[in-house]
């Protein structure tokens, strides 16, 4: 019998290449004149994009970078990013893109602990990162891409249009899709920030989960306004519209009176935002639900949306079918999904696994919580996991104990299999020897039609040890006073549930990708 699991020779490799370079130059083989990008004042169609994605791998080789090496990105969204993240892909370098709302020892931190050779910045963003890069790292080279708006290029540094003129042809790649694509750094909330480890496979396998139940097509026209950084906006949505060859717009500036506009001028027709943006788009005097008529497909994640606001938006924007899509940056990110028919059915549910993960909710020794109420750990396998985190095998071996990946987020499951995130687990709240989810009391609060956003946090108390805290911004031209709060909450929860304190605010902390950032309210009012 012949042989069929020997070693495939390095010419079958290459010929079998399946890399995030690749799906770019197959898109515009199939796809040529189609409208790739278009960020400002720049329009490229995928021929154009691919063409130009090559030339700038070839420049970034000249320069003296190499397969493998780690190259950081701290950028705002623009065409020049997109063209760099995929120009590292395809000469197998690796990205590992930065927060840009990060302090200069932050940045300095992940540039350290990543070991970039290579910073890649703009022009707004150039003073952060020349000052991060001096801070004991290993930074040597610059490189100045072009933002959304006209800029010109930083001095000393390398050109985006310099390197993207350059001529010849690539090396032959001598990486393959098992190799690491991008170290993306969590958020840090619970300690020093970890790199998450992607391979191509991991993010590519997650591309095709985006495609199929996210309903991702080549007729889209989708809005991308959520920082590149992200691992949503660059993972979930701009690489799988890319891989289908949809038309993406790009922009830095995820604001109503900038994305509405946009919407309306280019006939939108795809857009994915956090709950704080689409509560920020119903709250603006802006939203014209018959100029957003080519709004079909609506996405929100990154955070919990309130049940009340999804009721508002399906009210408001009767067009829009919408998903609700939930992950974590370990595993690419996407690991569940609530489609549109099931919005209304299972409200505040983040639905099911997507079709390459597989997903339980399980206790403290691993067997599956009863469905119902029971609360448990999420847990994950998929090809779209990470390796582990970067120089780190204690927390990798940690976050995959028991062979499945450990999300830290806890959760409920109903009998039909729709899983409730009720929490993360540094989200709890203990008051009185009483466990609280902050996500109940959020619920119950945002059914006051004064309330725009509320944040449910607990802070040190001598006689509760944390007592339940509710931080509100409420709508313009509305008022509410804490006894109404107090007395709406003690109606309808348990009393260790409702709030021992109200505190009013103009707004809430978030990061770029619109999650709210309840540690900084911790520290704030503590």
């Amino acid at each position: 019998m012949t042989n069929l699991t020997s070693t495939p020779s390095p010419v079958n490799s290459i010929a079998r290449s399946q890399t995030l370079g690749d799906i770019l130059r197959r898109t515009a083989q199939r796809l040529p004149e189609k409208p790739a990008i278009i960020c400002g004042q720049t329009e490229w169609t995928y021929a154009q994009f691919d063409a130009l994605v090559n030339r700038l791998a070839v420049g970034l080789f000249a320069m003296g970078i190499q397969t493998g090496d780690h190259v950081a990105m701290l950028a705002r969204n623009s065409h020049g990013f997109a063209a760099m993240r995929f120009a590292l892909a395809r000469m197998g370098a690796v990205l590992v893109p930065i927060n840009f709302m990060l302090k200069a020892d932050e940045v300095a931190y992940i540039l350290q602990h990543a070991q970039a050779r290579v910073l890649v910045t703009d022009s707004e963003l150039t003073s952060l990162a020349q000052a991060a890069a001096a801070l004991d790292t290993q930074v040597a080279e610059f490189i100045w891409i072009p933002s959304e708006a006209e800029t010109l290029p930083s001095p000393g540094m390398h050109s985006f249009h310099t390197l993207a003129a350059a001529e010849g042809a690539l090396p032959t790649p001598a990486f393959s899709s098992a190799d690491v694509l991008q170290i993306v750094y969590t958020s840090g909330t619970e300690s020093s920030p970890k790199g998450a480890m992607l391979t191509h496979d991991a993010v590519l396998w997650q591309y095709v989960s985006c495609v199929i139940n996210a309903e991702i097509h080549t007729n889209d026209l989708a809005l991308h306004s959520l920082p590149l950084y992200h691992c949503a906006q660059l993972d979930v949505f701009f690489g799988p519209a890319v891989y289908m060859g949809s038309t993406n717009i790009i922009t830095a500036k995820p604001t109503p009176d900038n994305l509405l506009p946009l919407i309306e001028r280019f006939g939108v027709t795809s857009f994915f935002a956090p709950p704080t943006v689409w509560i920020a788009l119903l709250r603006s005097p802006l939203l014209d639900a018959n100029k957003l008529h080519t709004l079909v497909k609506g996405y929100y994640g990154a955070s919990i949306m309130p049940v009340e606001v999804l009721r508002e938006l399906a009210s408001r924007l009767p067009g829009v079918r919408l998903w609700n899509l939930y992950g974590q940056t370990e595993i690419a990110p996407l690991a569940t999904l609530l489609g549109p028919e099931d919005q209304l059915r299972k409200p505040g549910s983040c639905g099911k696994a997507v079709i390459h993960v597989e997903t339980r909710v399980v206790d403290d020794n691993m067997f599956d919580v009863q469905a119902g109420g029971e609360v448990g750990e999420i847990v994950h396998r998929s090809p779209h996991l990470m390796l582990g985190y970067y120089k780190d095998e204690e927390r990798t071996r940690a976050a995959f104990e028991s062979g499945w990946f450990h999300s830290g987020d806890l959760a409920t499951i109903d009998a039909e299999g729709f899983i409730t995130v009720v929490d993360r687990k540094k989200d709890m709240i203990k008051t009185g020897g009483e466990n609280v989810a902050s996500r109940e009391v959020e619920e119950m609060i945002y059914r006051l039609s004064a309330v725009s956003e509320v944040a449910v946090i607990g802070l040190p108390d001598p006689k509760w040890v944390e007592a339940v805290t509710a931080v509100i911004v409420v709508k313009q031209g509305f008022g509410l006073a804490e006894e109404e709060v107090m007395k709406h909450c003690q109606q309808h929860m348990a009393g260790f549930k409702c709030p021992k304190r109200i505190i009013f605010t103009k707004d809430l902390p978030k990061n770029p990708s619109g999650k709210l950032l309840k540690r900084e309210l911790r520290q704030l009012y503590a």
